[in-house]
């Protein structure tokens, strides 16, 4: 309770800093108190002290400060060339796990999980091969999304 009190003292405190008014504190007989920027019975007058201020850090004169940060072209050319090598690297795996992927969906769906049925003959597993199918179409489209955001990556470098 004497911590929101505290607070809310600050807080009045902050207030009449800025606005220059007079702060009046009032205890009652069962404790409450009551603080108020006009004078009411049995108040006191508290004499606060200004917060302390600070003045903001000054900018830098140097115009040229943005600058700090910039490479020359040649280096610049460099870092491009280099994320463009990896970003086609990256593009040429993913290509290669896109064939694989549509290769893997091919097969499962040209060889189906079988399952013995009750007289022993293999009959397709309907539940599983739809599970299965489902996973490797998801890899395939996963590749693709890949190899578009790769190529998106790439084409912002021209």
């Amino acid at each position: 309770m004497k911590l929101r009190h505290l607070s809310v003292l600050c807080c009045l405190a902050t207030f009449a800093a800025g606005a220059h008014a007079d702060i009046y504190k009032r205890v009652d007989e069962d404790g409450h108190v009551t603080y108020s920027s006009v004078p009411i019975k049995g108040a006191k007058k508290l004499h606060l002290e200004p917060l302390p201020t600070m003045a903001p850090p000054a900018k830098p004169r140097n115009s040229d400060a943005s600058s700090d940060f910039r490479v020359n072209s040649e280096t610049q050319n460099r870092r491009d060339n280099a994320r463009r090598k990896i970003l086609e690297d990256e593009l040429a795996t993913e290509q290669k796990a896109l064939e694989d992927a549509r290769a893997k969906l091919k097969d499962s769906q040209s060889f189906p999980e079988m399952l013995k049925d009750a007289s022993g003959q293999p009959q397709p597993d309907p539940a599983k091969l739809k599970e299965k199918v489902d996973n490797l179409q998801e890899d395939v489209s996963s590749h693709e999304k890949n190899i578009e955001a790769l190529k998106t990556e790439l084409s912002h470098l021209n």
